[in-house]
C-alpha cells in the first residue's frame, strides 16, 4: 500500500470541564478511525495502534515512522453542556509540517455532521496532496439519531475496551442502557455479545449462561441490522471457535471485510481460520495485513508466531512472540508457546531462563517435565485435575501422551475436540502432537473435525475502466485551463478540489482521476505550480516593490506562509528571498 496514502488519527483530547468526559473524546477518534477506514486505497492506522500514544508526548516524526503513516491527524474536544469545540490538524509525519486545521463550534446534536464533515475533510486533504482515490460522498451515517443512545453506547464502549472484568460490568450496563433509550440502535446489542463472549471465555461467568445471553443480543441484534460488520464479525467468531467451522467463518468474514476492509480483528480471525485448516501461507498473508494496519498490537505479533510455531519455524515465532511481550510484558500466551519452542528445540538454559524471568509463567512445572520427557526419556506423571489449569494449554492431553499412555491421550482429545475447547482447535499441526499423526484414531479425528469448503462462485475480475472517455477528458482538461488562464481561479486562497469540481460541473472522484491519472499531478502540486509561475511574474516588476516577498505570494493565492516557502525551494533550489535578489540582480 502506497505509505503516501496513509494516516494514524491520534486520540483526541479531552479539553472539558469534566474529565469524565474522556470517554466522548475517545469515541469521536474511534469513529474518524472508522470512517476513514471505508475508503480503499487509503491505509488507516487501527484503534489498538493509536491509542497506544494516548497521554503520551512523543515526536511526531517518530510516530510517523514506528507506524509506517505519511499523515498524522490530531486534535482536541471540549464538551460543555449542548454545546461541543473540536480543534483539528493534519501534519506531514515525516517533518511535522502542518498540512491544514480546522476549528469547529457546533451542537452537541450535530456531532455526526462534524464526525462526516472532518473525515471527508481530512481525505480529501490527502487526495489533492498525495494522489487519487474514490470517496463516498457520506462516511459517517448515524446508527441513531438519540443522543442520550449515542452516549451511553460510547461509554460502554470506553468500559469494555479497558479489558478489565469490573470494566467488563459496567460496559455491560451502559450497552444496556442505550437499547432502554433507543431499542431499535444495533450497536449496543453486538457490544453485549462481546462482552458476555469474554466473560465466558475468560471463566468470569457461568459459559452456559453467558453464551446463552451472547446468543439472545445477537440474535436481537441481527434482527435490527443483518448487514453490517459488527453482525458478520460476531457471526464469524461464533462459528468459528464455538461450532468449529472456520470455511464457514471465513464466508462470514469475507462479508465482514467487505464494509470494513482493513480491521485488524477480522483479518486476525481469517488467520485463525487458516492456521486451523492448515493454509499457513494464507494465515500468514491475512495476520501480515493486520500488523500493517495495526502494528502495535501484541495479539497479531503471537498470532503470527503461533503460524510460525505450527510450521516448526521455532526462531521466527521465538522472534514474534519477543515482539508481543515487548508491547505487553503481562501477555502470558507468547511465553506460553516459547517454552514450547525452547522445549521442541531442545534448549534447556533457554527454556529455564524464561522459567525464572517469568514467575508468573503459568505451570512452569509441567514444562520442566514435558522437556525432560522430550529431550532426555524421562517419564513423565500424569497429573490430577486439582494440579493444572487448561486455560492456555491441553496439558491433560499431553501429560497422557507423554507418560505412554497413548489410548487414554486419544479420548481426552476426543472429549477436548467434542467439547470444542479452544486449547485443541489447532490439534492437527502442534508439533508436541507429532507422535500421534500417524496414529489411524488420530487422523480419524482430524478428517472429521472441521467443515467442509464451501464452493464459491468466483466473479471475473472487473477491468478498472477509465472514469472519463477520451473526449470527455479533452474537454474537461480544456474547461480546467481556461478556468486557470482566464478566470485564474487559482488565485483564490480557499480554492480546492471540491469546490473546483463545482465550478468546472464534474463529480469530484472524476476531477481528482483526471488529475492523477490523466494530467500526471496532483491537485495541490498543479495549482500551487500555477500560483508560483504568477509569483514569479510578479515579484521582480516594479510596480509590486512595496509588496513584502510573502504579501506577493498571497496575491497569487498562496494563503500559508510555510507552505509558498517549502514549494518555491522544492521547485527553484533556493529561498524566496534569494531567488529575488538574483532576479533584481540581473
Amino acid at each position: 500500500m502506497n505509505i503516501q496514502k496513509s494516516i494514524v488519527v491520534l486520540p483526541f483530547e479531552n479539553t472539558s470541564p469534566e474529565s469524565e468526559n474522556e470517554y466522548f473524546a475517545d469515541g469521536v477518534t474511534e469513529e474518524l478511525i472508522n470512517a476513514l477506514g471505508k475508503i480503499p486505497g487509503l491505509k488507516v492506522t487501527a484503534r489498538t495502534s493509536s491509542f497506544a500514544y494516548k497521554g503520551r508526548a512523543k515526536d511526531i516524526r517518530i510516530i510517523g515512522k514506528e507506524l509506517g503513516v505519511n499523515t498524522i491527524l490530531e486534535g482536541s474536544i471540549r464538551k460543555s453542556q449542548n454545546r461541543v469545540r473540536v480543534n483539528t490538524q493534519l501534519i506531514r509525519a515525516k517533518d511535522g509540517f502542518q498540512i491544514w486545521s480546522e476549528r469547529i463550534k457546533l451542537n452537541i446534536e450535530d456531532i455526526f455532521e462534524v464526525q462526516d464533515r472532518i473525515s471527508l475533510l481530512i481525505a480529501d486533504q490527502i487526495r489533492e496532496n498525495f494522489g487519487h482515490f474514490e470517496i463516498e460522498d457520506q462516511l459517517v451515517m448515524p446508527d441513531t439519531n438519540n443522543l442520550n443512545a449515542y452516549s451511553a453506547f460510547l461509554k460502554g464502549r470506553y468500559y469494555q475496551l479497558k479489558w478489565d472484568v469490573n470494566e467488563l460490568n459496567t460496559a455491560v450496563e451502559y450497552y444496556k442502557r442505550s437499547i432502554q433509550i433507543d431499542p431499535s440502535f444495533y450497536k449496543p446489542f453486538f457490544g453485549l455479545v462481546q462482552c458476555y463472549g469474554y466473560l465466558a471465555t475468560w471463566g468470569l461467568m457461568d459459559k452456559e449462561k453467558a453464551l446463552q445471553l451472547a446468543g439472545y443480543y445477537f440474535n436481537q441484534g441481527f434482527k435490527l441490522n443483518n448487514n453490517n460488520f459488527e453482525a458478520y464479525f460476531a457471526l464469524a467468531n461464533k462459528t468459528l471457535w464455538v461450532n468449529w467451522q472456520p470455511n464457514k467463518a471465513l464466508v462470514h468474514l469475507k462479508q465482514a471485510l467487505l464494509h470494513q476492509p482493513s480491521d485488524p480483528e477480522a483479518l486476525e480471525s481469517a488467520a485463525e481460520c487458516h492456521l486451523a485448516l492448515g493454509s499457513f501461507q494464507a494465515a500468514l498473508d491475512y495476520i501480515n495485513r493486520a500488523i500493517e494496519v495495526n502494528p502495535l498490537s501484541s495479539n497479531h505479533y503471537f498470532t503470527k508466531g503461533n503460524i510460525y510455531y505450527m510450521q516448526e519455524c521455532f526462531s521466527a515465532a521465538l522472534e514474534c512472540f519477543d515482539k508481543a511481550l515487548q508491547m505487553d510484558s503481562k501477555a502470558e500466551f507468547p511465553r506460553q508457546v516459547s517454552a514450547n519452542c525452547y522445549i521442541l528445540m531442545g534448549n534447556r538454559a533457554a527454556l529455564d531462563g524464561l522459567v525464572q524471568s517469568s514467575k508468573s509463567l503459568m505451570e512452569s512445572q509441567l514444562f520442566e517435565s514435558l522437556y525432560d520427557a522430550i529431550n532426555e526419556g524421562k517419564s513423565i506423571a500424569t497429573i490430577e485435575a486439582d494440579d493444572f489449569s487448561d486455560v492456555y494449554l491441553p496439558w491433560r492431553f499431553w501429560t497422557l501422551l507423554y507418560d505412554g499412555k497413548e489410548e487414554e491421550a486419544l479420548e481426552c482429545l476426543s472429549w477436548g475436540i467434542e467439547n470444542r475447547l479452544s486449547q485443541y482447535i489447532n490439534f492437527q499441526h502442534d508439533p508436541l502432537n507429532n507422535p500421534l499423526k500417524s496414529n489411524p484414531k488420530f487422523r480419524q479425528l482430524a478428517n472429521a473435525v472441521f467443515d467442509e469448503p464451501l464452493t464459491e462462485t468466483i466473479s471475473p475480475k472487473k477491468e478498472v475502466k477509465a472514469l472519463l472517455s477520451p473526449d470527455e477528458q479533452e474537454a474537461y482538461i480544456q474547461k480546467l485551463e481556461q478556468l486557470m488562464m482566464d478566470k485564474k481561479v487559482y488565485k483564490e486562497p480557499t480554492l480546492s478540489l471540491r469546490t473546483l469540481a463545482k465550478k468546472i460541473g464534474l463529480n469530484v472522484n472524476r476531477l481528482s482521476w483526471l488529475f492523477n491519472k490523466v494530467i500526471g499531478t496532483n491537485f495541490n502540486e498543479y495549482v500551487n505550480k500555477l500560483r508560483l509561475a504568477e509569483f514569479k511574474r510578479k515579484a521582480p516588476d516594479p510596480s509590486f516593490s512595496n509588496y513584502t516577498i510573502l504579501g506577493v505570494a498571497y496575491e497569487c493565492g498562496f494563503n500559508s506562509k510555510s507552505v509558498f516557502n517549502e514549494f518555491f525551494k522544492k521547485v527553484e533550489g533556493v529561498s524566496p528571498s534569494i531567488w529575488l535578489k538574483t532576479q533584481k540582480n540581473q
